[in-house]
């Protein structure tokens, strides 16, 4: 794969666990507090995820990260038993390495099952094909890549470092291609509640709310396509 590699160092949590942070945005991939729980907090409640999946669901994501927000949705996923596979693409800039994403999601044993397929599909064609699930990381600047896209997604998981330090993922222009992006009455959540970006969503078209964030985040933002 020719795109760069997302360099990272790892911060020591005590109990022999680590937390990869970007050298690139000097942010942390995932909550402090445990990354998983924020995830199903965040993106799978804030998108009223179980509740909404049907057959050929689609989920779309901004920041593929160590892919733990796929992990999320995959299991819940599965436990609902919904017929046939998840379909989730996401759009990522600087992927980790394999062994990277490998290591970061050591520290979650329920993700056990998908860590060998991501780190796979991270180092090759960055695809996941299982019987429950359908997955592609779009390489490249989401910028371009997502306008590009011809799906369109029922929940999206926009989920770039934070819009202080990553500014080009919260771009009106971007969260406009993502509502272009988005099928009737689909959904989108953040753990971002920074004015300009529910401002941007709510110019593209979403229905805007702000609701308790997790952990250490006193907020998060949904959105609703009419």
């Amino acid at each position: 794969m020719d795109q760069p590699r997302h360099d990272i160092d790892w911060r020591d949590m005590g109990a022999g666990l680590r937390v990869p942070v970007s050298r690139r945005f000097d942010d942390p991939f995932y909550s402090l507090d445990n990354g998983l729980a924020e995830t199903r907090h965040v993106f799978l409640s804030g998108n009223d995820l179980p509740a909404r999946f049907r057959p050929g669901f689609h989920i779309a994501e901004l920041g593929f990260g160590t892919g733990l927000n796929l992990v999320a949705a995959a299991l819940a996923w599965a436990a609902a038993g919904t017929q046939g596979p998840l379909t989730f693409t996401s759009f990522e800039a600087f992927p980790l390495s394999g062994h990277d994403a490998r290591a970061a999601l050591a520290a979650f044993p329920e993700a056990a099952p998908l860590t060998d397929a991501i780190a796979r599909a991270l180092d090759n064609d960055g695809r996941i094909e299982t019987p429950t699930l359908s997955a592609r990381i779009v390489m490249g600047d989401a910028r371009r890549t997502v306008p590009a896209w011809d799906g369109m997604a029922d929940a999206w998981f926009l989920d770039g470092f934070a819009p202080a330090r990553n500014p080009e993922l919260w771009e009106p222009a971007l969260l406009q291609a993502v509502a272009a992006h988005t099928a009737p009455e689909g959904t989108c959540a953040t753990y971002s509640a920074a004015g300009h970006v529910r401002a941007a969503l709510a110019d593209a078209g979403f229905a805007v709310a702000r609701l308790p964030g997790y952990g250490r985040k006193r907020h998060m933002t949904i959105g609703r396509m009419a």
